[in-house]
């Protein structure tokens, strides 16, 4: 068995524990609590300046007549793994614009361009899941979507090179019982390079206790251009605690088609969610280990792994 190599795991002890000190009632110092205000105050005043920007292009209607910037987030993630430590950083705001019409709205961000054109759920990016990502493998994009639909939307975007892509996105949540939550969601997409494409995805969840939960989540991607059918599942274990935390155990596993191989990758990882200041900044603790396997020509390498994601959310 491949084990974490000691700096690396000391270093992200030493940061998570900074950040349960941090989400005590105990009031954090003056300072550290002063910066981390300030920094929010800071991406959010940035995003306005931008969405009121922006709007100006579509008339002289005030921005404050019904603008505003909704699902803001920015995150930093650093990865470690045996042999690399990487760190990537993504952005997200949704716009809405008084000059567009009431069901139109902007979105901007800075993230995984193959995950964003795909749709794919968040509990399947590559952060998410222990996988190697920088900054570099990050890309801007922008767009403008339009509510079709209560459940249903157009978006229409460019990514990292002024490369074009089309979507339409469909969620339906589906009430089972008191205790079983169900989701589908349908995303059907185009690009130059894969052509069209769709992801579907699909999400049941049952209550065992007030704070105990367990969810089954499944995606497939395929695209015209591959023709080559990729799917993701986790099954995990989700325990509530006080204060908004969570800790979580996750089985996770991959399959791609025409790869000779029945799993490309699976694994057993866990996580631990607290908010580190207020409710706004939230830290993640992730530790796993993987059998991956690209296809039949190579054995499965298992290894260690370890990641801190701390998101502000504005």
């Amino acid at each position: 068995m491949v084990c974490l190599k000691r700096c690396g795991v000391a270093v992200l002890a030493g940061v998570f524990g900074a950040a349960v000190v941090a989400a005590e009632p105990t009031p954090a110092p003056g300072p550290v609590a002063s910066s981390a205000e300030e920094l929010r105050a800071g991406v959010r005043d940035t995003a306005l300046w931008l969405a009121r920007g922006v709007d100006s292009w579509f008339g002289d209607k005030p921005f404050s007549d019904g603008g505003s910037v909704t699902e803001g987030r920015l995150g930093l993630s650093l990865l470690h793994r045996p042999d690399e430590d990487t760190v990537s950083v993504r952005f997200n705001a949704r716009f809405r614009l008084p000059n567009l019409e009431d069901k139109a709205y902007v979105f901007v961000g800075r993230d995984n361009p193959r995950e964003v054109v795909t749709d794919q759920p968040g509990a399947f990016t590559r952060t998410q899941r222990l996988q190697r990502e920088t900054t570099e493998d990050t890309r801007f994009f922008a767009g403008v979507g339009v509510l079709l639909r209560e459940s249903t939307d157009l978006r229409v975007g460019f990514r990292g090179g002024l490369k074009p892509y089309v979507q339409l996105r469909y969620k339906h949540p589906l009430v089972l019982d008191e205790r079983r939550l169900a989701e589908f969601r349908q995303t059907f997409f185009w690009t130059l390079d894969d052509h069209l494409g769709s992801t579907t995805a699909m999400s049941v969840e049952r209550a065992v206790h007030d704070d105990l939960a367990v969810r089954w989540l499944v995606s497939g991607t395929v695209t015209q251009a591959s023709r080559r059918l990729g799917v993701s599942s986790i099954l995990g274990a989700y325990q509530l605690f006080g204060d908004r935390r969570q800790l979580a155990l996750e089985l996770i596993a991959t399959a791609e088609q025409r790869t000779g191989v029945g799993l490309t990758d699976y694994g057993v990882q866990a996580r631990w969610q607290q908010p580190v200041h207020a409710d706004w900044l939230v830290g993640e603790v992730l530790v796993g280990h993987f059998w991956p396997r690209a296809n039949d020509t190579v054995p499965r390498d298992p290894g260690w792994a370890a990641g801190l994601t701390l998101t502000l959310h504005f």
